[in-house]
């Protein structure tokens, strides 16, 4: 159990079953961009340790860029996207690969593939640590997607609680008060 502010997390995911499924992930990638040179547009900042773990076991030429959005407050998403860090590198004609920490509602994801579909890409697609198929409210298709999990407050391994707990090694799932 961890307590982070006035919550109390109970264990969900160990350091090992993700990183064993992040090398299966990675693995998957490396066979689909085999001889391509992909750009990976990474979500921050919930998906930087997904992110890290995921390009390190990368065998190919690749580019990293980074944007930052938010809809999220406390525990529950806002339905709201503000960008706050946009994308630099121009992927017109580009393979991309967007990687996020957790889709859960796909609202945010959603838009985000719209403002990056605009830019021409020659294929966009998501690769995700988590996927909460029962709070999906918004069209997204997940190519890569690492844990399928229940509609739960999750934190660790990047996901945060007001800002808290993305250091932790391991996802923790919240515990209800009996």
């Amino acid at each position: 159990m961890v307590t982070i502010l006035d919550k109390t997390f109970g264990p969900f995911l160990s350091q090992d079953d993700i990183e064993r499924r992040i090398g299966e992930m990675a693995a998957q990638i490396n066979e689909d961009y085999h001889g391509k040179t992909p750009i990976f547009i990474v979500v921050l900042n919930g998906a930087f340790l997904f992110a890290s773990e995921l390009l390190k076991r990368l065998d190919l030429s690749c580019e990293v860029s980074f944007v930052r959005l938010a809809s999220y407050e406390h525990l529950a998403s806002t339905g709201t996207v503000r960008e706050i860090m946009g994308l630099q590198e121009d992927i017109k004609d580009r393979d991309v690969v967007v990687i996020e920490d957790i889709v859960d509602t796909g609202l945010t994801m959603h838009q985000l593939l719209q403002q990056l579909q605009s830019k021409q890409p020659s294929s966009l697609v998501v690769a995700t640590l988590l996927h909460k198929p029962e709070a999906l409210v918004a069209p997204v298709t997940l190519q890569y997607a690492g844990f399928e999990i229940e509609n739960k407050f999750v934190v660790g391994y990047g996901l945060d609680y007001d800002g808290l707990g993305r250091n932790l090694n391991a996802i923790y799932v919240l515990q209800q008060p009996s």
